[in-house]
């Protein structure tokens, strides 16, 4: 069985390297994004391995199609990227639906300590042994009032963390679960409540600007956003207003809405023409991590055995529980 592996990174390798062992399949693995125009590099293989970046639109599934791929295997949980509409009754589509949810929280956490006691700047200050605290003044997260947007695995392991720190956390959800003592209200509520909202839900029609500038208009003064779910679910040019008439008090982003042509890649040489996140990372209040939250050895290897063996599986029998399916 052989499979095209886009976008491969050396830590990708590493990790499917040891989870291909033993198992009988072939993989050629392709620096490039899939996309229509790369898509011929996956003639001769019966399955290709994408990632969030990679573009399988109506275009690259037909020739994907023509070529004979049966299975797009994302080694990643959302399907943002994909038209199914395209793959319905041609090719199958499967995911990893969780592989380290604690590394995504932990990770957005991490941005939010970071961001709220000013701990970078701290750093870089210490750095050029300048021990002057003015300008470092934080705020305690105890008391204050989380609103947390998509109550998944990702979502409740970062709900455990926050009520650690003793805050008031509110809910949100399309689907609320009703066994897990959560306390869930509108999304008004969250919009006027919160001191801090973050979102661990997938990209949707819904969810697309779900924060934009009428939305902003509703937030508390001050308010924290903390994105690592998918770009597009912030307006980013509404966000940056936000920023500049202090509405939004600060943004830990690991997503940005058009990063596909820049995250995961060294840009440090080029003149940055997106001038929107050129500004956002020129703000004092922004904290932009380049779609890290998922990169723990962890979460890598779970990511690995969880992707082959839904390759093994479906070749094996045909299906696969992880198939992505069109509701």
């Amino acid at each position: 069985m052989k499979v095209a592996f886009f976008d491969s990174k050396p830590y990708d390798v590493s990790s499917f390297e040891k989870a291909l062992q033993d198992k009988e399949l072939t993989v050629k693995f392709y620096e490039t994004k899939l996309n229509s125009d790369t898509a011929g590099l996956a003639k001769g293989a019966e399955c290709v391995c994408a990632f969030v970046n990679d573009t399988l639109d109506k275009e690259t599934v037909e020739k994907l199609t023509d070529f004979g791929i049966k299975l797009i295997a994302l080694r990643c949980a959302g399907y943002n990227n994909v038209d199914l509409d395209a793959c319905k009754g041609k090719i199958t589509v499967v995911r990893v639906p969780a592989y380290s949810p604690y590394s995504v929280a932990e990770h957005a956490i991490a941005m939010l300590m970071t961001s709220i006691r000013r701990i970078h700047k701290a750093y870089i200050r210490t750095k050029d042994f300048n021990f002057s605290l003015n300008g470092l003044t934080g705020f305690d997260l105890h008391g204050k009032t989380v609103g947390v947007v998509g109550t998944g695995k990702i979502g409740k392991c970062f709900i455990d963390i926050c009520k650690g720190f003793g805050m008031n956390v509110l809910c949100y959800d399309k689907f609320p679960v009703t066994d897990e003592g959560l306390n869930y209200v509108s999304l008004d509520e969250i919009w006027e409540k919160s001191d801090v909202i973050s979102f661990h839900c997938p990209l949707t029609e819904e969810t697309h600007h779900m924060i934009n500038e009428s939305i902003i208009e509703k937030l508390k003064k001050g308010v924290v956003i903390i994105n690592t779910s998918r770009g597009a679910i912030i307006d980013a040019e509404a966000l940056l207003e936000g920023i500049k008439t202090r509405k939004i008090g600060a943004a830990c982003l690991d997503v940005y809405e058009e990063e596909s042509d820049l995250f995961f890649r060294d840009v440090s040489g080029h003149i940055l023409e997106d001038d929107t996140l050129a500004l956002l990372i020129s703000m004092p209040n922004v904290i932009l991590t380049s779609h890290q939250a998922f990169l723990t050895e962890e979460a890598l290897e779970a990511i690995a055995n969880t992707t082959v063996n839904n390759i093994v599986t479906f070749f094996k029998e045909g299906k696969c529980e992880n198939e992505v399916c069109l509701q």
